[in-house]
This record gives structure tokens, C-alpha cells and sequence, in this order.
């Protein structure tokens, strides 16, 4: 059937138009050391093309063609790496060493921070209220200068199934990301959320499709909760090492397990002063208020008399061997931390969970996946964690490799949001 000829002139004139219309203008970065946080090997000498936000080409110098008036910005020497997803953080509620502070401003502001330690996403998993939308609602913008937010809303607890249902359709209506439930006596001081409680959240979030993330302490609440179609493991099982049963229910499910390590770590670290408290690193960041507090010698007497400090002081061991044999397993580990509360440094915690998961028994290969394309594979986030066409532009240009040492995560010369440059801790 022929067009008639009027409409085939009008449409080659509007192709040929859109043909010579100029695309928005290119950044080439080259001459790095670049890891894609996929787990590929590194490539050196690497070509990185990044045009409205987004990664447009990535590969070897020679073999990536530089766009006419691209940007260039000249990075040899140094390494990229993908920004950092922190799967298991919170965001809004602490102001110092005091709660009860959520505020717009202080959503943003932590994010803000975040950032400048190279963490471009946060999953803020609980305690997220309506003023946490706007940040929420900017996370695809293309001149964010913070990290993206993701939210889960209230933590689901409740031990009556109606009134649980009921919370999933509450934070579901806020909106949010996904839904987060709560099961843990507090080591034996306070009561467990029931089964059918937690499997009327589950089945009720995936009727309206929210994955559901679960906080869990016991290996035999954790399998139950796989079993009942939890979708995340949000902290590490601690009470005994994962047996076999579990490992194949995992492996099944393809559930992830986010360690939080240094959640254990900040439940006894103040029992006299941390090292990290002469990092310049941390320093940079730190609020010289807040380390008088935690210098107090009664503050850390009472840790170290606390019992559930010391029981936690002493489960992070069992943390550690657990997160070594699930990933051996090929069980995906998402790297989260639950930096947020008083005393949890974000941004600069993040840092320190590599160097605990390596400390595990990981590769620093293995840790840089866990907090960038794993973290963001383990959220159904699939625009951020990997520098690969398409992806949003978030990445840290670092002085030193980290494959070399993993502490090398620390020497940030700049971090990138959508191909923007935001403040990095120098």
C-alpha cells in the first residue's frame, strides 16, 4: 500500500532533521585501572564514555572511539570502580549520637554523605517516613548530588496477621521499595514476631509486588523465612555456623544475604577507643562532639559490661565464617552495613565492611561485587552497581587499587553521581 507522497517527504525531512540534530555532549574518561563490579578482571587502560547520566561505552582505550568534542578528563594512574550499593543502611532519624531527628533536610544530608564516601545508593531498610519522599523522588534526576534512596517504610513487627497486612498496605501506599519485617527476641529479652504474622507480610507484599527483606538473628527463623518466601536474609545469621539445609535453600530461592558485619562491630567497638578513630579517612568526616561521647570511660565501662554487646562481640566470629562458606556456596552477598543509628558512621562504615569481609575469607574482588553489582542484583536494582552501557554513571576515582588492598577503597579522589562530580572525602 502505498503513502501518499506528501506524508513520505514530511517523514524524511523529520528523520533527516533529528539525524543532524547534535546529542547532548560526552565525558570520556580515560586512562584508569577500571573495575566493572561485575567480577570481570579489571581493565587496564580502560575507556569510559558517559553522556546524559549514563554509562554510553566501556572497554580497553583502543578499542572504545572517544566522541567528536567529547569531554576529556584524563584519569591514568588511578582506578575506577562503580560506586558502592549499601543494600542495608537507614537514612533521616540521627543527628549525632541522638534519634528522633527525622527530618527532609537530614534525609538529604546523610545521603549527602554517603556520597562523598563513595556510597551512590542507599536501601534504607526501615524507619523511612513521608519526608524521605522528595529525596526518594530525585533519585533518577540527572543532577543528583547525592546517593540515590531507596525506602522500605515502617519495620512490619506486628504479631497479629491483620494488623500486619494492614502496615504492608500502609507503606505500600507511601509509596516505597520494598517491605521489611523484623523477627529477633533481642537475645532472649523480648518477644519474636510470630510465624503466621510474618508469612501473612510476605504473602500479602508479593500480591503487591514488593520483595520482602528479613531481619533475623537464629538459623531456624531464617529457614523458616525462607520457606515462608522472604526474598533477602537482612543480617547474618549469628547464633550458630549455616548448615547445609540452609546453604541449599538459599541456592534454591536464590535469596541473598546482606553480613551487616559492622552492625556487630558497633555493639562493643566503644568498650575502649576504636583505631579508626585516627584515620584521617574517618576524621575527615567525624564530629568531634560525638567522639568525646564515645571517649567517656563510663560510656565504655558500661559496654563492656553490657551482655548483649559482648554476646554480639563474641557472635561476629560465627558472623564471619558464615558469610565465608555461603558465598564458597555461590550464594550472592549483598554488602549492607545498617549504618544510621547513633555511633554506625555512614559512608565511612561501608569502607570498613570490605575490610571485614575480606578479613572473612573474600577476595577483594569478591567484596567490591558484593557492594556494587550484587547489592544492586539482590534489590532488583538494574540501572546502578555495574559501569556497563546503560547504566546510570555512579563511580569513585581512586588514588590506589584496591584489588591490591582492599583499604585502598579509602583514597577517593572523586566520586560521580549520573556522570556529575560530587565532593569526595579527600
Amino acid at each position: 500500500m502505498m503513502r501518499p507522497r506528501g506524508t513520505l517527504v514530511s517523514s524524511l525531512f523529520a528523520f533527516a532533521f533529528l539525524a543532524c540534530e547534535p546529542q547532548p555532549p560526552a565525558t570520556a574518561f580515560v586512562g584508569a585501572r577500571l573495575i566493572d563490579g561485575t567480577g570481570a578482571a579489571a581493565i587496564e587502560n580502560a575507556g569510559l564514555i558517559v553522556r546524559e547520566g549514563r554509562v554510553e561505552a566501556v572497554g580497553p582505550r583502543e578499542a572504545v572511539e572517544i566522541p567528536a568534542n567529547a569531554t576529556i578528563v584524563d584519569v591514568s594512574g588511578k582506578t575506577i570502580m562503580p560506586g558502592m550499593v549499601n543494600a542495608h543502611g537507614h537514612v533521616g532519624d540521627t543527628r549525632g549520637l541522638e534519634t528522633g531527628q527525622y527530618s527532609a533536610e537530614n534525609v538529604v544530608r546523610q545521603l549527602a554523605l554517603y556520597a562523598r564516601y563513595g556510597v551512590t545508593t542507599v536501601n534504607s531498610l526501615g524507619g523511612d517516613r513521608p519526608d524521605a519522599l522528595p529525596a526518594r523522588a530525585a533519585r533518577d534526576s540527572l543532577t543528583l548530588a547525592y546517593a540515590r534512596l531507596y525506602t522500605a517504610g515502617t519495620v512490619v513487627a506486628t504479631n497479629d496477621p491483620d494488623s500486619a497486612r494492614a502496615m504492608v498496605d500502609a507503606n505500600a501506599a507511601m509509596p516505597v521499595d520494598l517491605i521489611k519485617l523484623r523477627v529477633d527476641d533481642n537475645l532472649g529479652t523480648a518477644s519474636k514476631m510470630a510465624p503466621p504474622a510474618y508469612r501473612a507480610v510476605i504473602e500479602h507484599a508479593h500480591g503487591r509486588g514488593l520483595l520482602v527483606a528479613a531481619h533475623v538473628y537464629y538459623l531456624s527463623d531464617a529457614m523458616d523465612l525462607l520457606r515462608a518466601g522472604a526474598d533477602f536474609i537482612a543480617h547474618s545469621v549469628r547464633d550458630r555456623e549455616v548448615d547445609d539445609e540452609f546453604i541449599s535453600l538459599m541456592q534454591e530461592r536464590g535469596v541473598c544475604y546482606s553480613p551487616t558485619l559492622m552492625r556487630e562491630v558497633s555493639t562493643f567497638v566503644y568498650e575502649s577507643e576504636p583505631a579508626f578513630f585516627a584515620d584521617p579517612f574517618f576524621l575527615a568526616e567525624a564530629d568531634s562532639a560525638v567522639l568525646t561521647a564515645l571517649r567517656d570511660p563510663e560510656r565504655q565501662r558500661r559496654v563492656r559490661q553490657d551482655r548483649a554487646a559482648q554476646t554480639y562481640k563474641r557472635q561476629l566470629e560465627v558472623a564471619k565464617r558464615n558469610v565465608k562458606r555461603l558465598r564458597d556456596a555461590g550464594v550472592r552477598i549483598a554488602m549492607g552495613t545498617d549504618t544510621g543509628p547513633p555511633a554506625r558512621f555512614q559512608g565511612y562504615f561501608e569502607h570498613l565492611e570490605l575490610e571485614m569481609m575480606v578479613e572473612a575469607g573474600l577476595t577483594p574482588m569478591q567484596a567490591i561485587k558484593a557492594a556494587t553489582s550484587d547489592a544492586a542484583s539482590c534489590l532488583s536494582l538494574h540501572r546502578v552497581g555495574a559501569l556497563e552501557p546503560g547504566r546510570w554513571a555512579d563511580f569513585i576515582v581512586l588514588h590506589a587499587n584496591p584489588l591490591d588492598d582492599i583499604r585502598n577503597t579509602r583514597t577517593i579522589e572523586s566520586v560521580w553521581i549520573g556522570g556529575n562530580r560530587v565532593a569526595g572525602v579527600q
